[in-house]
């Protein structure tokens, strides 16, 4: 008899039960007035003692199963293509699994064949065509997918792998990933035929490919710089929202773009000259509908007779450079230069804790001789042709640019698809996460010295480490949930919102100055220099990273440091993990621009229930190459660390919420059982 006695109180507010829970504890129960009034609600979902037990067992089942696969990937910068392959292929893991279902069973070509299926199942099916897709064709890939399915699923509850499939063909799913034998031989084969029979064997195919690489990724990690450079920021926002478990860590390249929707001048200025920089404004024109009409009718009467040789865009060639289109595009670039160093100078001026006042530089500019004073020396302005700036008050915007700048703001403000993905980033992103004892975040942490975090004075505090991380990511929000606000109050968030792109102690720049004024306009290449934040040298410090996990509340002997922001310099040497593996930076050169730097194509870091494994992936050719030539993305895999025994999701952070749960629910059993609560 487990319980023997029950004494029920009712002193102070407070419930006391005393019972018996077995010979070897005589322990009371205490439950608050408010514990009960919880205890009732959550009856509501569990109304029987029979339903508490159940969930219980459950809850403890799911407890020792292995941890979900995590992926880690940063610094996709509108790279759509590369970054969609890496997903459907998994980081490579997609044709692992077929090596270990079928090993020297199939041919090399007939994996290769059923790789790129199961990526891009639609257009690899037409590719192939009726004349290859014959009946007998269509069984055996069938057959072979529901293989490759069932080892995805092994390790996952048939619950979670029954959330994971296709409605349309969730039933047909379960069925065929059950063990096949002798007895069901004709079963399934039944079912087989007759999807192909019905002519639905396409769908079908399409729905479990797609089934497949929803299990291979159970939680996709993207450590910031989703936009600018690439051409489609805008494709891998919407694969990223797509996708079934995500979060992110905003970038500095994330951080203006959200500035820019929610309405913020210097930002919308800044993500208009990054994208002509790079002669990328259809991210903005075409994807998001953003017309530049109104910056172009300005350019074009402020610059029509200017060569602007400094803006021309980066991407361009000698000869496309006399293109009309890239002509239009250089006008504008200059044209949104100016209103932006202006519109910087505006919110330098107004901050002098943010101790900039070295990055104003219109006020310091003499038109007669063009020149610019900077440090106490005169440079030459390789371009002093600006029309708009008044020597007597630089940074005012002429009447001309304020109608500019209101007329993209509304448009920036009233985008949809924009203020979606903007959404998105702040619902699920944020400055740093802990997850699973990883601490994410893209930049740095602003360090003065091996053993000292920098100080910022935040609204008149003196801030550090992850207290400043979380006085930005508020100002952020609330920037956000402001964004139509007229309050001037709110003004002091705007430009905290905009320090975090390029002040020297953002946790997202982390370095010294944005020298854009001096590399398009100055040729002394050692005013182009960005000195680091000492984060980036003293990243290899394996004590600096014990300090900066315990100001996060990790415990440095279990847990990383995982980041991005600066590409690794592989073909110099420079190894992405860092500090006897407590640190691992995985910018890899996603972006094209870096891909000579780093003489790859980006990385994944995967985090699964036995190892952390690093991929190195090489450039990838494109999307049709893969689907008609079967080309995959050439993939690196280097295990970082081994676990002595395989991590449980008991082991995860939302295994310590089930456990709360676990215990939530026996104390509800116990109440039942004791009376405190009736079963309905």
């Amino acid at each position: 008899m487990i319980f023997t006695t029950i004494i029920i109180l009712h002193i102070n507010n407070t419930y006391i039960c005393t019972q018996k829970i077995n010979v070897m504890t005589n322990t009371p129960l205490h439950f608050s007035a408010e514990e009960i009034r919880f205890l009732n609600l959550l009856a509501q979902k569990f109304p029987t003692a029979q339903a508490a037990s159940t969930e219980i067992i459950n809850l403890e089942a799911i407890l020792r199963l292995p941890k979900g696969t995590e992926h880690f990937l940063t610094d996709i910068h509108g790279e759509y293509e590369t970054f969609s392959h890496i997903l459907r292929n998994a980081s490579g893991v997609v044709r692992r699994k077929i090596e270990d279902v079928f090993g020297k069973k199939i041919t090399e070509r007939e994996k290769s064949q059923l790789a790129t299926l199961i990526y891009y199942p639609e257009e690899k099916l037409a590719v192939l065509g009726k004349n290859k897709t014959t009946d007998e064709w269509l069984y055996v890939t069938l057959l072979r997918l529901v293989e490759v399915a069932r080892e995805a699923a092994r390790k996952y509850t048939r619950s979670k792998v029954r959330k994971a499939m296709p409605s349309d063909f969730a039933y047909i799913i379960d069925e065929l990933l059950n063990e096949i034998n002798d007895k069901k031989s004709d079963y399934i084969d039944c079912i087989i035929q007759s999807i192909i029979t019905i002519k639905r064997a396409s769908h079908f195919i399409i729905a479990i490919c797609g089934f497949i690489q929803r299990l291979l990724i159970d939680r996709l990690h993207i450590i910031g710089d989703i936009f600018d450079r690439g051409p489609d920021a805008s494709k891998v926002m919407q694969t990223i929202l797509n996708h079934h478990s995500f979060d992110i860590q905003w970038g500095n390249h994330d951080i203006i773009w959200i500035g820019a929707a929610c309405g913020i001048d210097a930002h919308i200025a800044e993500v208009i000259r990054f994208s002509a920089r790079y002669e990328n404004l259809d991210t903005l024109e075409d994807a998001y509908g953003i017309s530049m009409l109104p910056l172009l009718t300005f350019a074009l009467t402020q610059y029509e007779n200017d060569p602007c040789e400094c803006f021309i865009p980066k991407s361009s060639s000698d000869e496309k450079s006399r293109d009309t289109s890239t002509r239009i595009t250089t006008l504008m670039h200059k044209a949104i230069s100016v209103i932006g160093w202006k519109l910087e100078g505006q919110v330098i001026q107004r901050n002098p804790q943010f101790m900039m006042d070295e990055r104003l530089f219109l006020d310091k500019i003499n038109f007669e001789k063009g020149t610019v004073h900077i440090e106490g020396k005169d440079y030459t302005l390789k371009d002093s042709n600006f029309p708009t700036v008044d020597p007597k008050n630089p940074y005012k915007l002429t009447e001309q640019e304020k109608e500019v700048i209101d007329r993209l703001r509304f448009s920036f403000l009233n985008c949809e698809k924009l203020q979606m993905h903007i959404s998105a980033l702040i619902g699920k992103g944020s400055m740093y996460l802990t997850y699973n004892s990883n601490l994410l975040f893209h930049g740095c942490i602003p360090m003065k010295d091996a053993t000292t975090f920098d100080v910022f004075p935040f609204n008149n505090e003196l801030v550090k480490g992850k207290a400043l991380c979380d006085k930005f990511d508020r100002a952020v929000r609330r920037c956000w949930v402001n964004r139509h606000s007229t309050d001037v109050n709110l003004q002091s968030d705007y430009d905290y919102c905009w320090y975090l792109w390029s002040g020297p102690s953002s946790p997202l720049f982390g370095k010294k100055k944005m020298a854009t004024f001096e590399r398009y306009l100055i040729d002394d290449e050692e005013l182009h220099k960005e000195a680091q934040n000492p984060y980036f040298k003293l990243r290899d410090n394996e004590e600096t990273c014990n300090l900066i996990l315990q100001e996060f509340g990790l415990d440095p002997e279990k847990s990383h440091i995982i980041n991005g922001h600066v590409p690794v310099k592989l073909l110099k040497g420079e190894k992405p993990v860092k500090a006897n593996g407590k640190l691992f930076t995985i910018d890899g050169g996603m972006s094209k621009p870096y891909r000579k730097e780093t003489g790859i194509s980006g990385y994944t870091l995967i985090y699964n229930s036995t190892s952390l494994v690093l991929v190195s992936h090489q450039p990838f050719c494109s999307k049709s190459q893969a689907i008609e030539e079967e080309i995959d993305i050439v993939s690196s895999r280097h295990v970082v660390e081994l676990s002595t025994y395989p991590i449980c999701v008991g082991d995860t952070d939302i295994g310590i919420e089930l456990k709360k749960q676990v215990d939530d629910l026996k104390n509800l059993l116990h109440a039942y059982t004791v009376g405190l609560i009736k079963e309905r």
